[in-house]
């Protein structure tokens, strides 16, 4: 007789018992890893748990902190600045004349100045029929001998027909001095007038050892003024003040200051008149393209 006719075959209990446990092994396996996970990072199983409504911990979790993002600073507008006219106009012939030596002055007003100060000096005029040039002089004598002068003073303003002055020259004898041995001031009014006149501040430093009776030679900008004693007379002094604009530094300073090398000032009763700095710029921008497109 077959097996099959003895009836159902029994399956050991010892396979029964080893598949239900690898069943059980199985469905706990990934539940002690989730709770590994979640027990490694309790912040974690806390939200999973919020999340289901479950409060876990009493104190409430810190709010998480928003880091904005950094502010893009934008650059400001640039501000227009404004230049008043005033600040690029030509130099004024006041101004040139501390850097450009200069007489700014005509051989007429220049005498009359020093007759208005007491120097009696003579019209400005031709010293002889023929001569193309002009003058004024002043000449005093008051003590002589049968030789020479023992105490004078003789000035003379020379220059041309148009009025320009050309030189000043003269020579004091014998001159007067005060209680304290300096130059009396009827002689000195002859150089301050001139230093006044010509309007060249930095040459007020003459007057000092002119004053004192001492010699002093300076040339600045092309003017010279000297102020020395004759070698042939203790007790006699010349004075001398040109103007000779000859040098590279003149010639140059000279064609700055010339008013045909400027633009045209606008009109003077417009005070409020002004020019943007950006306007400028722009144009400057423009002519350079310009140039650059030409070549």
């Amino acid at each position: 007789m077959s097996d099959a006719s003895k009836g159902p075959v029994k399956v050991p209990l010892r396979n029964n018992i080893r598949r239900y446990t690898r069943s059980v092994f199985l469905f706990l396996l990934p539940c002690l890893a989730g709770t590994a996970l979640f027990l490694g990072d309790p912040q974690r199983f806390e939200s999973v748990a919020r999340y289901f409504g479950v409060q876990i911990s009493e104190n409430s979790p810190p709010r998480p902190v928003l880091v904005e993002p950094a502010a893009v600073s934008t650059p400001a507008p640039p501000r227009s600045t404004d230049i008043p006219v005033r600040l690029i106009e030509a130099p004024e012939p006041e101004v040139a004349g501390q850097f450009l030596r200069m007489w700014r002055v005509s051989g007429p007003v220049i005498c009359k100045a020093l007759r208005d100060a007491g120097i009696e000096t003579s019209e400005w005029r031709a010293p002889s029929m023929r001569s193309t040039s002009r003058e004024c002089y002043f000449q005093r004598i008051y003590r002589r001998n049968d030789v020479r002068p023992l105490s004078s003073v003789f000035l003379r303003v020379k220059g041309s027909a148009s009025g320009d002055i050309v030189d000043i020259r003269g020579k004091l004898v014998g001159p007067p001095m005060d209680a304290e041995g300096r130059l009396d001031a009827g002689h000195m009014k002859i150089f301050e007038t001139l230093v006044r006149q010509a309007g060249w501040s930095d040459f007020q430093d003459a007057l000092a050892p002119i004053r004192s009776l001492r010699d002093f030679e300076n040339e600045r900008f092309g003017a010279y003024f000297s102020f020395k004693r004759d070698a042939a007379s203790a007790d006699s002094y010349n004075f001398m003040l040109v103007v000779a604009a000859g040098s590279g530094p003149q010639t140059r300073t000279k064609a700055y200051f010339s008013a045909e090398r400027w633009v045209e000032a606008p009109d003077p009763r417009i005070t409020e008149l002004s020019v943007p700095i950006s306007q400028l710029a722009s144009k400057q921008g423009a002519y350079r393209q310009q140039g650059v497109a030409s070549r």
